[in-house]
């Protein structure tokens, strides 16, 4: 399976932006989750949803962000709100089983 991110850009502090992943195959009944890496900075959890749509979030983020899936279109999207310049970084989608990453999507908020 191979994951494709999309969605990344500029924007504004405050602004929002949805990140969509798409799995080349089935993501199954596995865990599937976003995590973002800021430069300087080791690569860090940001949100996780499970199969029967439970979600987690990092404090950082939660409140601002949400996590959907789709398993009929094996995607998952991101919706980020209310974005600050410290979510600027490359965010990754992960799919747990079996252990694979996307290529990652630039997001940048500035003004």
């Amino acid at each position: 399976v191979q994951l494709v991110e999309g969605g990344g850009g500029l924007v504004q502090p405050g602004e929002s932006l949805t990140f969509t992943c798409i799995a080349s195959g089935s993501i199954g009944t596995s865990d599937m989750g976003w995590y973002r890496q800021a430069p300087g900075k080791q690569r860090e959890f940001v949100a996780r949803i499970d199969s029967n749509l439970r979600a987690d979030y990092s404090e950082s983020v939660k409140g601002r962000f949400t996590i959907a899936r789709n398993d009929a279109q094996n995607t998952i999207n991101l919706n980020m709100n209310s974005l600050k310049p410290d979510d600027t970084a490359l965010y990754y989608c992960h799919l747990a089983f079996p252990d694979t990453w996307g290529q990652g999507t630039q997001v940048t908020v500035s003004s």
